[in-house]
């Protein structure tokens, strides 16, 4: 035993037998081995870019991209640098992953809920979508959808008309949209603000009802507001154009979804949404049958039940889990390509193509997808909190 200048006693001994010591220790080891592990990896980087007499940079995202991109969010030409060609690619995909989120969630969650229909064919038309998409693959499905499904659809000249105000044929979809990009933008906006004061205002009328049995009145009258508010935003405010079929075939005015973006977010809906259905399924299980027992012991309608007593408490269970499938769903998007999708991989691979820098062009692919997933991340988790349940 040594003793310091300060006449307290240093027990080796005991300092290794102490789990805080091992704990704190395990992790300064493996912080030393992962920083020893990324210096040797990045220095044999080094040496081998080096020796083929190039160095990291990414300054050659400045130099003119000398290739076209069919859809873009944002104005592009092929003479813009590589860094634009990106962002097109990186608006093509974050709009196939919130349409996709959307539709995964709704599509889902039905098809979760109707799992427990009394519905015989209800029932069974459930069972038998989630077994056979989730045990097809997802490569496969994307096939499926651009080739057999909207490939067959009829040229422009003999296009479909959806009660004059939607048209499809095999170049793509084309449904009213607003007048310009700005009024898009502001109703998407609008849209997702007026979603989050909803949530907050049922939340807030729910928590006062729970406490004093009455009220949640004023709570009742905003949302109401809130939702004539957004309607007439939507409705009168984004001056939508129709779109009109012509003679000789082709449409104008409205919006148009490509067949590969129809295709690639019909696959990706369709396929996550039977994981988010099982998801939903076990959530609704998790909660106690004494709680259905007691709601229909009051004479309340199984609708009413699962929508006000069930599901609400589900949510706890069928949340967390979900993180994972938006983040799955985020992740594939990167198959579009196989049908020649624009989206953030499929350009990311004509660029390190054409520059010969696959190294820093899959840093910047990393980084993107890093990015979205812990958005994602960061989104669900506080929506999490939202929903668990709080201790008095």
């Amino acid at each position: 035993m040594a003793h310091d200048s300060g006449g307290r006693s240093f027990d080796l001994k005991a300092m290794l037998r102490d789990e805080r010591f091992w704990k704190i220790a395990f992790q300064v080891i493996t912080l030393i081995v992962v920083i020893a592990l990324l210096s040797f990896f990045l220095g044999n980087l080094n040496r081998n870019l080096l020796q083929q007499g190039r160095a990291f940079s990414f300054n050659f995202l400045r130099n003119p991209a000398g290739f076209s991109i069919g859809e873009s969010l944002i104005r592009y030409r092929p003479n813009d640098p590589y860094w634009r060609a990106l962002m097109v690619g990186l608006g093509n995909t974050i709009t196939l992953v919130a349409g996709g989120i959307a539709l995964t969630t709704l599509l889902g969650t039905v098809a979760g809920i109707a799992s427990f229909s009394k519905n015989w064919l209800v029932h069974k038309l459930s069972r038998l979508y989630v077994g056979l998409v989730r045990n097809i693959p997802l490569l496969l499905q994307l096939f499926f959808w651009y080739f057999a499904i909207y490939g067959t659809l009829p040229r422009p000249v003999d296009q479909i008309s959806v009660l004059g105000i939607a048209f499809l044929n095999n170049r793509g979809v084309y449904i009213p949209w607003a007048g310009s990009a700005v009024l898009a933008l502001l109703g998407i906006a609008a849209t997702i603000g007026a979603a989050i004061a909803a949530l907050y205002l049922w939340q807030w009328r729910t928590k006062i009802r729970i406490e004093t049995g009455v009220g949640g009145k004023a709570q009742s009258i905003a949302l109401a507001v809130l939702g004539v508010v957004w309607l007439g935003i939507v409705v009168l405010g984004m001056n939508w154009t129709i779109p009109s079929g012509l003679e000789a075939g082709g449409v104008t005015g409205g919006l148009r979804l490509s067949r590969e973006y129809v295709a690639a977010l019909t696959a990706l809906v369709f396929y996550t949404s039977a994981f988010v259905a099982e998801i939903v399924r076990a959530g609704i299980q998790s909660v106690s049958k004494g709680q259905w027992e007691a709601a229909r012991s009051l004479g309340l309608h199984a609708g009413i039940v699962m929508r006000l007593v069930v599901f609400p408490q589900a949510l706890r269970v069928i949340i967390p889990p979900m993180n994972s499938e938006y983040m799955n769903l985020t992740k594939n998007t990167s198959l579009a390509f196989a049908i020649a999708f624009p989206e953030m991989y499929s350009i990311a691979t004509t660029t390190y193509n054409q520059t010969g820098r696959p190294v820093e062009v899959f840093v910047v692919l990393m980084a993107t997808y890093l990015i979205l997933c812990l958005l994602i991340t960061l989104v669900m988790n506080q929506l999490n909190r939202t929903v668990q349940f709080k201790e008095r």
